[in-house]
């Protein structure tokens, strides 16, 4: 007579298994996306909302929410080619600065040996690469905020960019262009023509006056003044036209806290005099003050003088002029120090400012400003404060900074062998400690020191992984729910289109579909915010209802069977255990062997019991949401009998 087998579909009710061949997966759910478990039981995560529409024309590859001092929120989020901020309320600004270094959307190849220097990027990097298909990055930010100022990095230009909140363009620059001008960092310029005119010598703030000056007969001047901003970069170059070239050009910088009346100047520096046609010039801005300039020619006729000059208007973010240039990256550490990570086109080296003066870079004895070169043979790929102390992930190993005060300053320690970042966005802290994925695993930093995470879905996720492409893998801690999710693109995709996650409370691992290249925890804003890859890069309200838009709820078990999968099961009931029958269907899948191919069986609507009719060796249940609302999946059970196929 037959035996009656009342079967649970999963021994272990918590978390995904994806390693190893199908039958090693069996009893354990192996397959699903967008569900977590809470309590034992099996649920949707929360949905999402738009909240932003257009907020970027490209992927964003990075993000970071913080409040000004008097509570107000911002989010930043920067894309290969901008660097934009967004209010709680929703007001947008591009903070872009001018002449920001071209980046790359995607990691693009760099044929032949020639691209880069041997032993850096990725000539350094452990995985061997063929000699002809050398990645090269997709550009990414790495950004912090120093009081309540944003910091920002993008991983091609390599300077280190301040915003101090202004959003308007008050910055007068030339005024009274005859011929244009255009705030937002483009080139301003002016034509004008110099006549025999009455004599004048006033310097108007904020105006231009054009002239014969008082007591010379021949000089004639023009001057423009403008407020200026301590650390900025101003660029200009003039160019002469006309019948008589003359060479007898100054340029005035004059920092100035008093408004420029008569021919008063206070601190002025003559950059040059007897200026050619098409001569340029650079300086930075030792103070806040007012540029002025004054150009002298010396004709008898007229002549044609056309003004270029390149400046950044208020709400662009701002140079630190004395930071290193070609930093990989930047963070801020608990004690208010600006650490330069690849500072000065060094992979190795961490640079920073002195303690409270982010414009302080040179070490004195008087300041806590220094640099070390990290003994490592990989590149720093990431910095992030952690517990006391700041991480420093390369793509081989780890290593803290922990402050020690004068005189050395900080004090640097190797953590962590073998344990490399596999992006510059992989990390994420949490409070029991920091959380990357690495060239080929997961790996933790509990304070003192990194182990390896043991993963059940390793061979799901790094044997199906675009490495081309894994520069733009990123990770955010949901704290709300004790996970770390990283997002990655497939083998078979250019962009992110999946996410693995630990829930690092309860130890157990997820994995899903879901295209989102940046992304911030809940915490100044009251929800986690992601960018979707949308043509837009429209941000989202993350877990926040039961809206999934087109994408499908579903978790997956590994083969069941009767006693060691030696007798073929007859199934003739489902005995469901869920919140609100009806949530979600049901779906079964059958084999008589392993590798034959699958029979399916369904949906089925549950009930309580589902009568279904069904054999096969080894079979699979398919859970998949059905209604926007929390279902909640516990223990399904089946009845089953043994006997033949018929």
């Amino acid at each position: 007579m037959d035996q009656r087998h009342d079967i649970s579909t999963a021994r272990h009710t918590r978390g995904f298994y994806r390693n190893g061949t199908d039958l090693e997966q069996a009893g354990r759910w192996r397959d699903g996306s967008l569900v977590r478990w809470r309590d034992n039981s099996l649920r949707p995560i929360g949905g999402w909302r738009e909240r932003k529409t257009s907020f970027c024309t490209n992927p964003i590859r990075g993000m970071h929410a913080w409040e000004t001092n008097n509570g107000s929120s911002y989010l930043a989020g920067g894309s290969h080619d901008a660097l934009l901020v967004m209010t709680g309320g929703g007001t947008l600004t591009d903070i872009t600065i001018g002449n920001l270094a071209a980046g790359r959307e995607s990691a693009a190849a760099n044929l032949g040996y020639g691209g880069q220097q041997y032993g850096y990027g990725y000539y350094g990097q452990p995985r061997q690469l063929s000699q002809n298909t050398v990645p090269l990055d997709a550009t990414t930010w790495s950004m912090d905020n120093w009081g309540e100022y944003l910091i920002a990095c993008h991983s091609d230009d390599g300077r280190i960019l301040q915003w101090d909140l202004q959003t308007t363009n008050t910055l007068t620059i030339l005024p009274s262009a005859s011929t244009g001008e255009t705030l937002g960092g483009s080139l301003f310029w002016t034509d004008t023509t110099f006549p025999a005119s009455t004599a004048t010598s006033a310097y108007p703030s904020g105006g231009e006056v054009e002239g014969q000056a008082a007591g010379n007969t021949t000089a004639l001047h023009r001057f423009y003044s403008m407020p200026i901003k301590k650390g900025m970069t101003y660029n200009g170059e003039h160019v002469i036209n006309g019948t008589n070239t003359s060479t007898n050009y100054t340029i005035l910088y004059s920092i100035s806290y008093d408004t420029i009346s008569n021919v008063t100047r206070s601190n002025t520096v003559t950059y040059g005099n007897g200026f050619d046609a098409d001569d340029s010039y650079e300086f930075v801005a030792a103070d806040d003050g007012t540029l002025m300039v004054q150009v002298t020619a010396n004709v008898a006729t007229n002549e044609i003088f056309r003004f270029y000059y390149t400046i950044y208007s208020e709400d662009e973010a701002l140079l630190l002029g004395a930071a290193p240039k070609n930093n990989s990256g930047v963070v801020v550490t608990e004690e208010r120090f600006i650490f330069a990570l690849g500072a000065g086109g060094n992979p190795r080296k961490v640079q920073w400012c002195a303690r409270e003066d982010n414009t302080d870079w040179t070490p004195l004895a008087t300041n806590e400003a220094g640099d070390i070169e990290l003994q490592t043979n990989g590149q720093i790929m990431q910095g992030i404060r952690t517990r006391g102390q700041t991480l420093i992930i390369t793509d081989t190993d780890a290593h803290t900074a922990r402050y020690l005060g004068p005189p050395y300053v900080y004090g640097f320690e190797r953590v962590g062998t073998s344990c490399g970042a596999i992006s510059r966005k992989s990390a994420s802290d949490v409070d029991i400690g920091v959380f990357w994925m690495g060239q080929r695993g997961f790996f933790r930093f509990d304070g003192n020191a990194v182990s390896e995470i043991p993963c059940d879905v390793h061979d799901y996720v790094f044997n199906d992984f675009n490495y081309d492409q894994k520069s733009k893998v990123w990770s955010f801690a949901n704290g709300q729910y004790g996970e770390i999710w990283w997002f990655y693109p497939s083998a078979e995709s250019t962009e992110i289109d999946r996410y693995v996650a630990l829930d690092y409370k309860e130890n157990h691992w997820l994995i899903g579909s879901l295209s989102r290249t940046a992304g911030v925890d809940r915490g100044v804003f009251q929800y986690p915010l992601m960018a979707g890859h949308d043509a837009d890069s429209d941000i989202y309200d993350h877990e926040v209802g039961y809206n999934f838009d087109s994408e499908t709820t579903f978790a997956e078990t590994g083969p069941i069977s009767i006693g060691t999968g030696d007798q073929i099961a007859k199934v003739t009931k489902l005995i469901p255990d869920e919140l609100t029958q009806g949530d979600v269907d049901v779906t079964f899948k059958t084999r008589f062997y392993p590798n034959a191919t699958e029979t399916t069986h369904g949906p089925f609507t549950p009930t309580n019991p589902t009568s279904v009719r069904f054999s096969g060796r080894q079979l699979r249940m398919r859970v998949e949401g059905q209604k926007a609302t929390q279902w909640k999946v516990g223990n399904m059970r089946i009845d089953a009998t043994a006997g033949g196929r018929r």
